[in-house]
C-alpha cells in the first residue's frame, strides 16, 4: 500500500507555499517546519545600526516563510552546536519563548527544531496591543518569560533579568528588519491579562513586551522568499 501523504500535511502545504512542501510536513499538524535559516549576507552591522528605528505603519501583506524563519534566528535562535543562542540571556535559562502572532493563529518558536509549535488558530493580533496597526500587520511578537526556568534566580530579581534577556531579542530583531528591509516596533502597552488569555499561558509564565514586524506602509513589498541586498 502506498504511503498517504495526511490530508493535514496538504493544506499546510496549500496555505503556505512551496517552503512547506507537503511531502517533508511533520507528521503532528501542530507543528510547522521552518525553512533552513540563512547565516550569511544581509547588511554591515554598522549600516543596520544607522538604519535602526521605531515605525508604526505596517502594510497588511504576510511575511513569507524563510523570511518569518530567518526572523525568528536572529531573534532567539541556536546558532552553535551547544544550544546557545543569538542572544544571551542569564545562567543560560533561556526563559524567554517567543510567541508568534498572526493571520493563521499563534505559535510558539521552538530553536533547536527551527520550527513553530502551534498553539491554537485563532488570529489574536488585536489583543497583542493597544494600537491600531496591532490588528492588522502581519507579525506580532510577543516575548514571555517563563520563570520556572530560572530556578538559580531570586525570586525578586527574575523580573529585572528576564527583561534584560527579553531586550536582547529586541534589538536583535531591531537589527534584522534594519537589514532587511522590515519595519519594526517594541510595545510595552497591552492588555496583560487578556493578552496571557489569547496566548493559553501558565501562570509561571510573564509576558515581557510585544514586537510588531512588517513590511512599512507606502512600500510594494518584495513578496518574494529572500530580499535583493545591494
Amino acid at each position: 500500500m502506498k504511503n498517504r501523504i495526511p490530508t493535514c500535511c496538504v493544506v499546510l502545504g496549500l496555505l503556505l507555499g512551496p517552503a512547506f512542501p507537503p511531502a517533508t510536513c511533520a507528521q503532528d499538524a501542530g507543528v510547522l517546519p521552518l525553512p533552513k535559516p540563512r547565516i550569511h549576507g544581509g547588511k554591515p552591522l554598522l549600516e543596520a545600526l544607522q538604519e535602526r528605528r521605531s515605525t508604526r505603519a505596517f502594510r497588511s501583506d504576510p511575511l513569507p516563510p524563510e523570511i518569518l524563519g530567518n526572523l525568528l534566528w536572529a531573534a532567539f535562535g541556536v546558532n552553535r552546536p551547544d544550544g546557545h543562542r543569538t542572544a544571551p540571556s542569564a545562567m543560560n535559562h533561556q526563559e524567554i519563548d517567543v510567541y508568534v502572532a498572526t493571520a493563521d493563529g499563534v505559535f510558539v518558536y521552538d530553536a533547536r527544531a527551527h520550527a513553530l509549535q502551534k498553539v491554537h488558530g485563532r488570529d489574536v493580533r488585536a489583543a497583542t496591543g493597544l494600537q491600531d496597526f496591532v490588528a492588522t500587520a502581519p507579525v506580532n511578537l510577543v516575548l514571555v518569560a517563563d520563570w520556572s526556568r530560572m530556578s538559580r534566580v531570586p525570586e525578586e530579581r527574575k523580573p529585572v533579568w528576564s527583561a534584560v534577556s527579553a531586550g536582547a531579542i529586541v534589538q536583535n530583531v531591531y537589527l534584522f528588519c534594519a537589514s532587511e528591509g522590515l519595519a519594526t516596533v517594541v510595545r510595552g502597552t497591552f492588555d496583560e491579562s487578556e493578552l496571557a488569555r489569547a496566548l493559553n499561558l501558565r501562570p509561571e509564565q510573564k509576558i515581557v513586551v510585544a514586537q510588531t514586524v512588517g513590511w512599512p506602509a507606502g512600500t510594494a513589498g518584495t513578496g518574494a522568499a529572500r530580499p535583493r541586498h545591494p
